[in-house]
């Protein structure tokens, strides 16, 4: 709960905790701080100063490299606070580090298909504006904040860690091509949100909400330039023919896999039906040995009655 504030509406703050390399932050920890903002007025919010140092000083015994190195936030979007909390973080981040701390917003949300971490850093802009009836112009410096490229992977460590946990872990009913649809689908919705995203930015830089950055006007470019022309016939032929050869070996795939499973099902019904018959039949066996033996014994005793009474009519004889 405290981590991601599930079931309301506030958010989770904490501190990032890694190394800075040559311009290169690698977060590589992470804990929460108390914090609290007032949902009426935004302008206030409370942070826990004692325990941000005291977690601070405890994780300095435990692994002396590693620093402050930004926030997280489970955002989802830029908050008027965040600034401020970037400054006051900029206290806690070593002097000797020419790097300002990062901001990243992670999003929390279960339906995300993307990575779910955004960071950004402090920038300083600029704006001219005229003032007065003379028609001078004053600039104002504010700050703001700007993208930063990022991405999740892991240490060589790690990765040999996972790969040996990942050994044992073996689901026969999903198949390779389950998974490998699943991993189209996914990446489809990623990109589906992504141009929607495009879509959002561009109608508020018309509608006037947004100011144009030339930068992500000229990356959308580049974008839709290495779109593929699909109006070609004969590119429009071979997808068509790609596709009806995959979907056909999807088809024959799934026609031997049942086909397979009802000869497994033929063979068990054989082979159970096999062990039945010959258990009855010694169970046949058994009883009608049984029997026999039961036979055998009554004439023993049927003979011996009488080869009694042939011995007492001798005795009987004699005597006479």
């Amino acid at each position: 709960y405290h981590r991601v504030a599930r079931g309301t509406r506030k958010r989770a703050v904490g501190v990032l905790l890694g190394t800075v390399s040559r311009g290169r932050v690698d977060a590589s920890n992470s804990f929460a701080v108390p914090f609290e903002e007032d949902s009426k007025n935004p302008a206030v919010f409370y942070l826990d100063h004692n325990f941000l140092e005291n977690m601070l000083h405890m994780f300095r015994k435990i692994n002396a490299k590693e620093r402050v190195v930004g926030f997280y936030s489970t955002g989802p979007q830029i908050r008027p606070n965040d600034l401020r909390i970037h400054a006051l973080l900029k206290r806690f981040v070593p002097p000797e580090t020419s790097t300002p701390p990062v901001f990243v917003i992670i999003d929390v949300r279960p339906d995300r298909e993307s990575i779910p971490t955004t960071a950004y850093r402090v920038v300083e802009e600029v704006d001219s504006a005229s003032s007065g009836g003379g028609g001078a112009k004053t600039t104002e410096v504010h700050s703001t904040f700007a993208h930063v490229p990022s991405l999740i992977g892991a240490e060589e460590p790690e990765e040999i860690g996972v790969e040996h946990l990942l050994r044992d872990i073996n689901d026969p009913t999903v198949s390779t091509v389950t998974s490998l649809i699943k991993a189209k689908m996914s990446g489809l919705s990623a990109l589906t949100e992504k141009l929607v995203e495009m879509k959002d930015y561009l109608e508020a830089v018309v509608e006037g909400r947004m100011k144009v950055n030339q930068e992500i006007v000229a990356n959308m470019q580049t974008i839709l330039n290495l779109l593929p022309n699909l109006n070609v016939d004969e590119l429009v032929k071979s997808m068509l023919i790609k596709t009806n050869d995959m979907h056909m070996v999807i088809y024959l795939s799934a026609l031997i896999r049942s086909v397979i499973a009802l000869h497994d099902l033929v063979n068990n019904k054989i082979k159970y039906n096999l062990e039945g018959g010959k258990e009855e039949e010694d169970r046949k066996a058994a009883a009608g040995k049984a029997g026999k033996g039961g036979k055998g014994e009554e004439e023993k005793k049927e003979d011996d009655g009488e080869g009694g009474k042939k011995s007492s009519d001798g005795e009987k004889k004699e005597k006479k």
